[in-house]
């Protein structure tokens, strides 16, 4: 069929490179590089047999095809080979119609966008089955990459630990000491990769990992490669096909890193391209306010790339305060009519118990970003008729701590107005039935 896709410098210095290259900036100004896709050739499809075809492959056992990402390979890694795909079926998370959370806040078309749903608990599988495949294939080809490195806040080091593993390749993940949760900790370590905790924050990571991959046998898996957003990218056309290649209004996210933003971008940018979709949702990217270096560039109109030391975060997977996605990130706003707006600590904790009161299961990113809807439809910006998509990004099994510390009102300086803690009581049938009573009664429930 003749597809084809390269890399290509953001700014729009001249040269393709080859995916299959060990590249990660342009040679010419040191930008960030982007994969490009041969849009004439896809055209040789209509979007209507676009859309026949990436809804024949939905959910089918056919390799690769079943999963999210690879059902739409020719948009994704067109050339690569069946066989050096790694894959465990990710995508095709669950669109929840989040109701009775939509009557809180007067918003009856509001839905979550279950990414945590995933193999390894959270969206970042969609982008790493991608650059695992790549470099599987890059491999196969006889270059000589030893291992898979990245620095994390826990959910990249344990999609990338997962999918090292399944295709037998070396991992190695630098995670900040001591600021990562458990849950997320224990995933690399168990599937093998070499964990380097490191007395530094994220940050400070990425620094040292971007020194390492200089050596061409280490290859970097962060998002400032540009693979990975490949296949994070497929969200974004996922929600459009789930409401029957319809457009929602506003699609809310929590970023961190920036990757996200341009690859949700990325994915309605290429279905307008070629005729799927008329129309562009608003996009909010929510930070926390404890790490909020793009909150602050936007309040001064992208006039500058603002970097700061992020303070200490219950959604510890986005305390970063030099994004290394930001250009990309500031050229998808502006495409998109964007917003970016902040959550504070307690705003996000309330949001996320608040969600969880109504059958939800947040992490504490996915608070952020409900947060700020909240904040967005409380002061009339958000309107009440307007379909309403929000990324939930990690499972909240992955932050346990953060769930139990909330329920024991153990969060300094905070009321968790929500709590629910157990009740401890003796073995009495009598004194279990007044408690339940006395319960439901304080509740409302009688």
């Amino acid at each position: 069929m003749g597809y084809s896709a390269w890399f290509q410098c953001v700014n729009g210095c001249p040269g393709h490179y080859s995916l299959y290259d060990v590249i990660y900036a342009c040679p010419h100004c040191g930008g960030l590089l982007e994969v490009r896709h041969d849009m004439e050739a896809l055209r040789d499809r209509s979007p209507a047999a676009w859309m026949q075809l990436f809804d024949a492959r939905a959910r089918t056992t056919q390799w690769p095809y079943g999963s999210g990402v690879w059902g739409k390979k020719e948009w994704v890694i067109p050339d690569i080979a069946d066989e050096n795909i790694v894959s465990t079926f990710e995508g095709h998370t669950n669109l929840f119609w989040a109701e009775r959370l939509g009557k809180r806040i007067d918003l009856p078309d509001l839905w979550i966008k279950m990414s945590g749903n995933s193999h390894t608990g959270s969206f970042k599988d969609l982008g790493m089955t991608v650059l695992v495949s790549v470099v599987k294939q890059m491999r196969a080809m006889g270059k000589p990459i030893m291992a898979v490195a990245a620095a994390s806040t826990g959910d990249t080091s344990a999609s990338l630990a997962a999918y090292a593993a399944a295709a037998g390749i070396p991992s190695v993940v630098l995670l900040p000491r001591g600021k990562v949760s458990t849950a997320q900790l224990i995933q690399p370590i168990a599937n093998g990769a070499i964990v380097l905790a490191l007395d530094t924050d994220f940050d400070g990571c990425m620094d040292i990992v971007k020194e390492l991959t200089k050596d061409q046998t280490i290859y970097l898996a962060n998002s400032m490669n540009s693979l990975r957003i490949e296949g994070q990218k497929t969200v974004g056309i996922e929600i459009v096909q789930q409401f029957n290649w319809s457009v929602p209004d506003w699609i809310v996210i929590p970023v961190g890193n920036l990757g996200n933003v341009s690859a949700l971008g990325n994915g309605l940018l290429m279905m307008k391209e070629l005729g799927l979709i008329s129309k562009l949702p608003r996009l909010v990217a929510a930070q926390s306010a404890n790490a909020n270096p793009f909150y602050l560039s936007y309040k001064r109109g992208f006039q500058e790339k603002i970097s700061i030391q992020a303070q200490p975060t219950m959604a510890s997977a986005i305390q970063i305060g030099n994004p290394v996605s930001y250009p990309k990130a500031v050229k998808t706003l502006q495409a998109f009519d964007g917003i970016v707006e902040q959550a504070t600590e307690e705003e996000l904790a309330h949001a996320s118990a608040t969600a969880d009161r109504t059958g939800l299961y947040t992490c504490p990113h996915t608070g952020v970003a409900l947060a700020v809807l909240f904040k967005l439809r409380r002061r009339g910006i958000i309107h009440r008729d307007d379909r309403v998509v929000v990324i939930s990004t990690a499972h909240g099994l992955k932050f346990t701590d953060f769930k139990l510390h909330y329920h024991e009102n153990q969060i300094p300086g905070m009321e968790a107005t929500l709590a629910n803690p157990p009740i401890y009581l003796p073995p009495d049938a009598n004194m279990i039935r007044d408690t339940i009573l006395r319960t439901l009664e304080q509740r409302g429930n009688l």
